[in-house]
């Protein structure tokens, strides 16, 4: 994966650093970290040492048991500058808290220990994500620094509001949570393919109501739609996800549009569809519902109902009908067992669709409620690209090249055709 390189500075909220680096290191990322003498006075340097499997640096002038080197790699053979090799080689470097103080720092380019000389020295993507008291993070001079380095290109993760260190205080100044720390950083990490196109993401599952209090849903979590939301919002995309009673954190910077029902999934779609580029449709639509849902609680004592179902409408086959030929329509198929890609592919042709995400839930430990997949995309073109057991987040990897690669070829064939219509040496 990638090598991080996080700054620690001081405040209470370098504990929080300790979870960005497990996160971190969880994702499969090589990390390092240097920490401020006074960031120690909180969380100690054994903590983050045990986490990533390095040594950490506090002073420029200590020699690095690693050499520059980070967790996976070989030791060189020669010690270099350890203020300049940790992140002359680092992909991404997060601050994380940085406090007030190392703030003002950075913003007037002060390099008075090891986290600020590396700041200076940075030629990778820098992050800095402030934390602190309400008052000190409100005051003028604060904002003014924060407004220096956004005018430099720095990537500042606002921070949250909510409660303070100090006791019945509450306002701005909370350092972001630890995932979406690393979501940042992957951000970085991930070049801007898709910069300028609206992607729609539907996630979740459907809940149509018997009663009251009573429904018929499925098992999904959402956790493919908001894999898939993430990549795309990581590659530039300015993503909308239609949320279908899904509980998990979306990710920053994506619009959610909260749904309950196949009925209320659809209307979104159909407000949605003509401004997005891109469709991704990964929600468990129900295909039937109650015809006549019960306003009250059906109660036992009265029998067992008969409940009459209707369908629900096609949302998928609606927008393949009425879609514009410079969108893309991915489907998503979850079948049980043996003929699993046959009734993909008829679902392929049936409902125009660019492509369409393959899996069998038959399997233990993949598919709904899960946090692995195992799918095959079978795209309109005659492509088969075949994915085996993965994270979620790596599924959505790969669905979102097979995006792009069709993206590509439309603009080429579209281009071929505007060539063939233009006047010969023109």
């Amino acid at each position: 994966m990638a090598r991080l390189l996080v700054g620690v500075s001081g405040g209470i909220a370098a504990y929080k650093a300790v979870e960005l680096a497990r996160l971190a290191v969880r994702a499969g990322h090589s990390v390092r970290v240097i920490q401020t003498p006074t960031s120690q006075r909180f969380v100690g340097a054994a903590t983050f040492e045990g986490i990533t499997g390095a040594p950490v640096l506090t002073s420029e002038f200590e020699p690095d048991p690693a050499r520059g080197s980070y967790p996976g790699e070989e030791l060189p053979e020669r010690a270099p500058i350890s203020h300049l090799a940790l992140v002359e080689r680092a992909e991404v470097y997060l601050i994380a808290p940085l406090s007030a103080n190392t703030l003002a720092k950075l913003a007037h380019g002060h390099a008075d220990n090891l986290l600020t000389t590396a700041a200076l020295a940075a030629s990778c993507p820098l992050a800095v994500a402030p934390a602190m008291n309400h008052h000190m993070y409100l005051h003028p001079a604060t904002q003014a620094n924060i407004g220096r380095l956004v005018a430099r290109g720095v990537t500042v993760v606002e921070p949250g509001e909510g409660e303070l260190a100090s006791h019945g205080e509450h306002g701005v100044g909370r350092l972001a949570e630890p995932p979406a720390l690393l979501e940042v950083c992957e951000s970085l990490l991930t070049p801007a393919t898709l910069t300028g196109l609206r992607v729609l993401v539907t996630a979740g599952g459907t809940r149509e109501p018997i009663d009251s209090v009573r429904y018929i849903g499925n098992r999904s979590s959402g956790r493919m739609g908001i894999a898939l939301a993430t990549e795309a919002a990581r590659r530039g995309a300015e993503v909308t996800v239609i949320a279908a009673n899904v509980g998990l954190e979306p990710p920053t910077g994506v619009k959610v549009i909260a749904v309950g029902s196949a009925a209320e999934l659809a209307h979104e779609c159909a407000e949605s569809f003509d401004r997005c580029d891109v469709v991704l449709m990964a929600a468990a639509v129900a295909d039937f519902r109650p015809s006549a849902a019960t306003s009250g609680k059906l109660k036992k004592d009265q029998g067992v109902p008969a409940i009459e179902l209707e369908p629900t409408e096609d949302v998928l086959s609606a927008l393949g009908a009425r879609r514009r030929p410079d969108q893309l329509l991915v489907g998503f198929a979850a079948e049980h067992g043996d003929g699993a890609l046959e009734y993909g592919r008829g679902k392929l042709e049936r409902k125009r669709l660019d492509a369409v995400v393959v899996n069998d839930i038959s399997a233990s430990g993949i598919g709904f409620d899960a946090r692995q997949n195992e799918v095959t995309i079978l795209s309109a073109d005659g492509r088969v690209r075949r994915v085996s057991r993965r994270s979620k987040s790596e599924v959505a990897v790969e669905v979102l090249d097979e995006v792009e690669r069709l993206h590509e070829q439309r603009k080429e064939q579209r281009g071929a055709r505007a060539d063939a219509r233009s006047p010969a040496g023109v």
